[in-house]
C-alpha cells in the first residue's frame, strides 16, 4: 500500500451499555464481556505469562479489510493483577478470521439487518485496498484469498449491512470461573476529520469529566493552546511532567479526549511518552508468513475509567497509558484453521505510573 500523505484515522467512543438481554456478536465492537467467536474459531482463554492468573477481556474490534473476502475480528486480553499493570507481557491480542463458507458448513448460517447505531457505522479498513498476500511471502500453508467474491464488490461495504443474529447463532468463548469480567459497552466508530462537527453526549461529558480529574489536566486550556491562545500558566507546566511528547498527545487527543480507541491500519501509532530507541525493531514480523506487521489501532487513557467489574460484589481495574496492537500486513491466515493467531502488542504506562510510585 502506498503510503498518503493522509492517514485516515477512525475514532472509537463508547456508546452506551451493552444490555444483558441483548447478545452481542462477532461483528460488535465492543468493550468488556467475554469476547464473541467466530461460528468456527475455538479459543482456549489465555493466561498472564508473569503471574499465571486468567486474563480479562478488554475490547473486541470487528476489522474485515476492504478487499478481503474474510470476516475479521481482534480481541484484546489483559490482566488485572495491580503488579503487572503496564507490562506488555500481560496483554496479548488475538486475530481470527473466516469466510461465509466456513460458517455455513459450521451452521446454519443466519443474518438479520443490524439497527441503526446512534452514531454513524464506519469500517475500520476501507484505506486497506491493496490487502493480500505479497507474492515473495506465499506458501502453501497460508491462503491468498484473491478478493474475487462478485464484480465490484467491497466486502466491508456489505458487511457493515448486516449482522450476526444473537439468538441460537451465537457463541461467547468460555471463562474460567475465576477470571474477571469487565462491563461490557458498544463502541461506535467516526473519522477523526469529523470531530469537529462533533456534540458530545452527556455520558461522554461525565467520561471527559472523569478523565480531566484522573489525567489532572484541562482540556479546554489544551484546545485553546492548539487553537495558538498560547496561555501562560500551560506553557510554565508545559507537560504533567515536562514530557513533549506527552503534551502532543494530549494536544491530538484534545478535540475528543473521551476516545477509547484509535484505529489506522498501516498508520502511524500515536505514542503516550517517549518510545524506545529501537521501538521499530520491537515488532517482529508475523510468526507464520514472515511477513511485517503494521500498527493497527490503540486503546487509548479515556478507555481505564469504564473498565469496572461486570459482578457487582467485586472491585477490578486496569491501568495503562496506551497499547499498542500491531498485526500481519497480510492478515495470513491457514486455511480451515479454528484457533486465533497471536499478533504483537506493545504496552506504555500511565506516565503517573513511572513519576508516582
Amino acid at each position: 500500500m502506498a503510503t498518503s500523505l493522509h492517514e485516515t484515522v477512525l475514532i472509537g467512543i463508547c456508546d452506551g451499555a451493552i444490555d444483558k438481554k441483548k447478545n452481542a456478536s462477532y461483528c460488535t465492537n465492543k468493550i468488556g464481556d467475554r469476547p464473541d467467536l467466530l461460528p468456527i474459531i475455538t479459543l482456549q482463554y489465555p493466561s498472564c505469562s508473569l503471574c499465571q492468573r486468567g486474563l480479562s477481556h478488554v475490547v473486541q474490534v470487528y476489522c474485515p479489510l476492504a478487499a478481503s473476502p474474510y470476516h475479521r475480528t481482534i480481541n484484546v486480553f489483559a490482566c488485572t493483577n495491580p503488579q503487572c499493570y503496564g507490562k506488555s507481557e500481560s496483554w496479548i491480542v488475538l486475530r481470527s478470521q473466516c469466510l461465509d463458507d466456513d460458517i455455513k458448513e459450521s451452521q446454519d448460517h443466519k443474518t438479520t439487518e443490524c439497527a441503526e447505531p446512534t452514531m454513524s457505522r464506519t469500517d475500520w479498513c476501507d484505506e486497506a485496498d491493496d490487502w493480500g498476500m505479497d507474492d515473495e511471502s506465499a506458501n502453501s500453508t497460508v491462503e491468498k484469498p484473491n478478493g474475487s467474491v462478485g464484480e465490484g464488490t467491497d466486502v466491508s461495504s456489505r458487511l457493515q449491512e448486516l449482522c450476526i443474529d444473537g439468538g441460537a447463532d451465537h457463541q461467547s468463548a468460555p471463562q474460567p470461573d475465576n477470571v474477571p469480567v469487565f462491563k461490557p459497552f458498544y463502541i461506535s466508530v467516526m473519522e477523526e476529520t469529523d470531530l469537529d462537527g462533533f456534540q458530545d453526549m452527556d455520558h461522554e461529558n461525565e467520561l471527559l469529566r472523569e478523565y480531566e480529574e484522573r489525567e489532572r489536566v484541562n482540556v479546554e486550556e489544551i484546545q485553546s493552546c492548539e487553537r495558538g491562545e498560547v496561555l501562560e500558566e500551560y506553557e510554565k507546566g508545559t507537560a504533567k511532567h515536562g514530557d513533549d511528547v506527552f503534551t502532543g498527545f494530549m494536544k491530538k487527543i484534545s478535540l475528543c479526549p473521551e476516545q477509547v480507541l484509535r484505529y489506522s491500519w498501516n498508520g502511524s501509532p500515536l505514542f503516550i511518552m517517549k518510545p524506545p530507541c529501537n521501538a521499530s525493531q520491537m515488532v517482529p514480523s508475523c510468526s507464520h508468513c514472515g511477513s511485517q506487521r503494521v500498527f493497527e489501532f490503540q486503546l487509548m487513557p479515556a478507555l481505564v475509567s469504564l473498565l469496572g467489574s461486570a459482578d457487582t460484589n467485586s472491585e477490578i481495574s486496569l491501568e495503562f497509558g496506551t497499547v499498542l496492537s500491531y498485526t500481519c500486513r497480510n492478515s495470513c491466515w491457514t486455511s480451515g484453521s479454528t484457533v486465533p493467531v497471536e499478533e504483537f502488542l506493545f504496552v506504555q504506562p500511565d506516565p503517573d505510573q513511572k513519576y508516582f510510585k
